[in-house]
């Protein structure tokens, strides 16, 4: 009789050492996504918001009795500010600089990439923040109470750029290597080798 050796692994595919890895990295993989679509959508949500309490602050009409003229010249508001006491600088500066600066992470959060270039990340996020000012200066020139300050701008996208270079590139770069780790597949424990695979041997068969 001559019977064949079945071999150890007839459908690789099916190999449970196998099936764990593949799992494991199946897991991991739907964990890193579902992550960053968490990420994105709370940072959209949170931008939002924002935008609209700086909206409320800046657009909603002021009954006061009387208003300073715009501001269209660069810098000319601060040295106004400094005339009066370098504590009133200091309180102009501050509340410009904070106004938009949480858009300097709100906007890279909201678009989600933690390979974007620092360079070109800085960019697009300050540009966007100097076209939000730039929004909302031109949208005070209708709103009663409300004055048109070109250092506001200024400041306002200082603020943004501030806080980009100061938080986002150190956080992408712990995100991507978290993300690195888990992406690792767990090196499975060796099996013990049991051998060569038994083989029954030939046998002729009788007359």
């Amino acid at each position: 009789m001559w019977q064949t050796p079945h071999p150890t692994n007839p459908h690789p595919g099916t190999d449970p050492a196998g099936q764990r890895v593949y799992g494991g990295v199946q897991r991991q993989g739907s964990i890193g996504g579902s992550a960053a679509i968490r990420i994105r959508v709370t940072g959209g949500i949170l931008l939002l918001a924002h935008l609209a309490f700086v909206a409320w602050l800046t657009l909603r009409p002021l009954d006061v009795p009387w208003v300073t003229p715009a501001n269209l010249q660069p810098f000319a508001g601060i040295r106004a500010d400094l005339a009066l006491g370098w504590q009133e600088a200091a309180r102009h500066i501050i509340e410009g600089l904070a106004l938009l600066a949480p858009l300097g992470v709100l906007i890279p959060t909201a678009h989600g990439s933690l390979t974007a270039s620092p360079l070109g990340s800085l960019v697009r996020t300050v540009a966007a923040g100097a076209l939000i000012s730039l929004g909302i200066e031109l949208l005070q020139t209708g709103v009663p109470g409300q004055v048109v300050d070109v250092d506001s701008l200024l400041l306002n996208t200082l603020g943004v750029a501030l806080a980009h270079a100061a938080i986002v590139p150190a956080a992408r770069i712990h995100l991507r290597r978290r993300s690195e780790r888990a992406g690792r597949p767990a090196t499975p424990q060796d099996e013990p080798t049991q051998g060569r695979t038994p083989t029954i041997p030939r046998v002729g068969i009788a007359p």
